[in-house]
């Protein structure tokens, strides 16, 4: 698969099949992604990929206390901003909207749509979970490489013949996270991702919401060549 048909087919899979993923798949994955730049080199990305019983325990921990009322989630770090303006809070209504009405969860069902945001903590079924740790003193500009290096995960999965879903709603659960496998508290839980074979039959793995055109976002400066 050429690098441009891996960026127009990626999409974060949001149901999976139970078939499994050879361990050596995953890591050649890894072994792609290890190429992603980072500034001077220093790879600031660690990553932990829980299958089996171990996937299972953490699923079942984090799940238990994201249906809590009563245990809010403790993110480690500021995911979106306090306070939401346009153009970007019509972009995150269209694209939540468009996600739940594709399920047929209508406006107002907040247990349909409670029940929808657990099935993160299930990794929506696929058999592999990847965690995302970075050290707590580096900054923002070693953020910005593992970016880089998330994407080269994804697109190195597609090309091989796997689906993935970026999980950002992991990171409120590091501490349970950490727990059992053993991270120590200095590094941060960036994300999660799930990964494995997209099931072709569900209906959520046709939602693609839609990208600006370059116009939109892109300012051209000087004269064309």
């Amino acid at each position: 698969m050429d690098v441009a048909t891996a960026l127009r087919t990626r999409g974060s899979t949001r149901a999976f099949l139970s078939r499994p993923v050879d361990p050596a798949a995953i890591a050649a994955l890894l072994e792609l992604a290890r190429y992603a730049p980072s500034g001077s080199n220093i790879q600031p990305w660690r990553v932990h990929v829980v299958t089996g019983a171990v996937r299972d325990e953490i699923c079942a921990t984090v799940r238990a206390r994201a249906a809590r009322a009563d245990a809010p989630p403790l993110w480690p770090y500021a995911y979106y901003p306090p306070t939401w303006r346009e153009p970007y809070l019509s972009r995150r209504r269209a694209c939540g909207w468009g996600l739940y009405g594709l399920l047929g969860i209508g406006r107002g069902d907040r247990d349909a749509a409670k029940a929808q945001e657990l099935r993160n903590f299930d990794f929506f079924g696929a058999p592999v979970g990847l965690f995302f740790f970075i050290d707590d003193d580096l900054g923002p500009g070693s953020w910005l490489d593992y970016g880089m290096f998330l994407q080269s995960v994804m697109l190195a999965a597609v090309a091989a013949g796997f689906a993935t879903c970026p999980q950002a709603a992991w990171a409120p659960y590091h501490a349970e996270i950490r727990a059992r496998l053993g991270v120590p508290a200095s590094q941060v839980l960036m994300c999660g991702m799930a990964l494995g074979y997209a099931d072709p039959e569900a209906p959520v793995n046709r939602f693609r919401p839609e990208r600006l055109p370059v116009p939109d976002f892109a300012t051209w400066h000087g004269a064309p060549a």
